[in-house]
């Protein structure tokens, strides 16, 4: 299997600050077997989306960090509702109410979930706590999401 992962932020594309986000990503991925493409672009709409679909052109599922607050130019939500066919908002809700559960920021979330062609793309925090907490929740329906989205027989499907 695939992922992308897209690192939105300033800073990291700038080369001024590390991408810890998207090397724990990139880790956690790569420990469960896929196959993984990195992107980094800055807090701009246009490269958001575009990286989202370069990404998705090879990548089961892509996951971005960064971008989902209520800062001014954290645009990531908008970017990726701009290119998905279909929202998957249960996937969202979960990630914001295991962070609603540890801290009272989690509150200023926006990051959404959806499909892109047959691609999944969630948006997960910019820190590595957000990242790790994001893709522990996300991880024990991560397979059979992508099963389904390839079109293959899951359990469910044969009953």
């Amino acid at each position: 299997m695939k992922a992308g992962v897209l690192t939105v932020s300033d800073g990291v594309a700038a080369g001024t600050r590390d991408d810890a986000s998207g090397d724990l990503l990139t880790g956690l991925l790569e420990s469960d077997g896929y196959e993984v493409e990195r992107l980094v672009v800055p807090d701009d709409a246009g490269e958001i989306a575009r990286a989202i679909v370069e990404l998705a052109e090879s990548a089961h599922v892509v996951l971005t960090t960064g971008g989902t607050g209520v800062a001014p130019r954290d645009v990531t939500p908008e970017a990726t509702r701009s290119v998905i066919d279909r929202e998957a908002p249960g996937i969202a809700e979960a990630i914001r109410a295991d962070s609603i559960a540890k801290t009272p920021h989690g509150l200023l979330s926006r990051g959404i979930a959806g499909i892109h062609g047959r691609t999944l793309v969630v948006n997960l925090p910019g820190s590595t706590g957000g990242c790790r907490d994001g893709f522990a929740v996300l991880r024990p329906a991560l397979a059979h999401a992508l099963k389904l989205l390839a079109g293959e027989e899951t359990a469910h499907r044969q009953t």
